[in-house]
């Protein structure tokens, strides 16, 4: 130590990088720019104008050799970054799912940066671990998913960065299980096969390749009228497979389809699954936030009693935001078969005691941030009762906004509308439909995206924004009408 009357040292190269009083006043204004930004969204345009290039144009094009105060970097937040951003978080975003975001998860995710801790194991930040394995405890019992998912047991919850990762890791979970029974069964994975219907998310057939299936060991399994899986025409399949000398390895069921919100029969598709010894994973990534309304759960928890995993992500339908996929598993120690590594410099007493939970081995990275504080934090400021009232608005006001559709001539609903989902064209055809969404997003009021239903162009509205309102709902009608109205002029 130093003596008391020594000279201070000079200042180190980490002092520019945090001063508690500047931090306390550039925070605060940060903090308000923020509040701002948010509160004022409506008067912007919800898709950004700008031309490809421009904003990289307007930004220096080399890094400053000295420091810049606050005031210029907000100016250029204002003049450039805000005009290339297209708003998610906009009261008119309706296109494809929504970004989720709240005042708790914002200061959720605020805090988590201030505390900077590394949550890759249960040693190098106790709290980081146990907060998230409560409340993923906590989201399990609020979604009425079964006891099979709790920590208490052989299996537990987990936060991935998205559903995509949580797919994956799932897959690699399915793939150890079956190398485990060798040589009962195998350890040539070439003979491994994945199934997901057609309508499934473009994520399956990556974390197939990814995990060393190979793309090509997926099957895209035929959908019935509605878009859902045909378990007629994956009991075929997998029949077919093994009589090939293959072995059914997984299959991904899905709650809620990316195009119509397509609730795959996941009770029939768990009864195949099983038949073969297969992992059933349940992607709900966007529709399983519903299920914290109990009269809204009983579809989307179908069958969950016998998935081998099941996820969705908070940061789509409830308020908190980009990255929380909430994923959970039965049995764990197929996926910490495959993805833990503990060389000598991660070894500690607590993890050899088998006591602690280490997620760094529940994930494809070693590193973690603390994503559990924005989602503890969201369901202790917000309230379960919060919660279940924002989902039954945003399905209430999809609901009138398909009667609208329904009871104009020029339109046509293209699938039933699925909780706050609502895909729907004109009568005309495809070209028309494509035009009036062009039309639309370039109003700038409201934003809706496209797809493929039924083999027509679509529509999709998806509420779900956290600043949106019925008001903002009627108005998304108003502007389709508007374009319809003018379309129909010019023509």
């Amino acid at each position: 130590m130093p003596a008391p009357d020594a000279p201070a040292p000079p200042p180190g190269p980490g002092d520019a990088a945090f001063d508690a009083e500047r931090f306390r006043r550039e925070g605060r204004r940060v903090v308000d720019w923020i509040a701002d930004y948010l509160s004022t969204l409506a008067a912007r345009p919800v898709q950004s104008q700008v031309a490809p290039g421009w904003v990289r144009s307007q930004l220096a094009a080399h890094p400053p050799e000295n420091p810049e105060p606050l005031d210029a970097v907000l100016a250029d937040l204002d003049r450039v970054i805000v005009p290339g951003l297209t708003h998610w978080q906009h009261p008119g975003f309706f296109a494809f799912f929504p970004a989720g975001s709240g005042g708790p998860s914002i200061l959720g995710e605020l805090l988590a940066a201030g505390l900077g801790v590394q949550g890759m194991l249960w040693i190098t930040s106790p709290a980081c671990t146990e907060l998230e394995t409560l409340a993923l405890d906590w989201l399990r019992e609020l979604l009425g998913l079964p006891e099979r998912f709790a920590s208490t047991g052989p299996g537990g919850g987990v936060i991935q960065d998205s559903a995509s990762s949580g797919l994956l890791t799932a897959v690699v979970a399915a793939r150890e299980r079956v190398l485990a029974e060798a040589p009962a069964r195998t350890t040539d994975i070439g003979r491994l096969v994945a199934y997901a219907s057609a309508a499934a998310h473009s994520s399956v057939e990556k974390g197939v390749g990814i995990a060393g299936l190979g793309r090509a060991a997926l099957r895209k399994i035929a959908v019935d009228a509605r878009g859902a899986m045909d378990v007629a025409a994956l009991a075929a399949a997998m029949a077919e497979d093994v009589r090939a000398g293959r072995i059914p390895c997984f299959v991904a069921a899905t709650v809620g389809t990316t195009a119509a919100g397509v609730i795959d029969p996941v009770p029939a598709i768990a009864a195949e699954a099983r038949r073969h010894g297969a992992w059933l994973h349940v992607d709900a990534a966007w529709a399983g936030a519903a299920a914290v309304c109990p009269e809204l759960r009983g579809p989307i928890v179908a069958g969950a009693e016998a998935a081998d995993s099941w996820g969705f992500n908070p940061h789509k339908w409830l308020p908190v935001n980009l990255d929380c996929h909430a994923l959970w598993l039965a049995d764990r120690r197929p996926l910490i078969h495959g993805l833990s590594m503990k060389p000598d410099y991660l070894r500690n007493a607590a993890t050899e005691s088998g006591a602690v939970i280490d997620y760094a081995d529940w994930q494809v990275p070693l590193g973690r941030r603390f994503r559990a504080l924005k989602l503890w934090m969201t369901l202790r400021m917000l309230g379960t009762e919060a919660l279940r009232d924002r989902i039954r608005g945003h399905v209430a006001w999809a609901a009138w906004f398909a009667e609208r559709v329904r009871s104009d001539s020029r339109f046509a609903l293209l699938a039933p509308p699925s909780l706050s989902l609502v895909c729907f064209g004109l009568e005309t055809g495809d070209e028309a439909t494509a035009a009036l969404l062009e039309q639309v997003n370039r109003r700038g009021r409201v934003c809706l995206s496209s797809a493929t239903v039924g083999g027509r162009l679509a529509l999709r509205l998806a509420v779900g924004g956290t600043l949106t309102r019925r008001e903002d709902v009627e108005a998304a009608w108003a502007e389709v009408t508007a374009a319809a109205n003018a379309a129909t002029h010019d023509g």
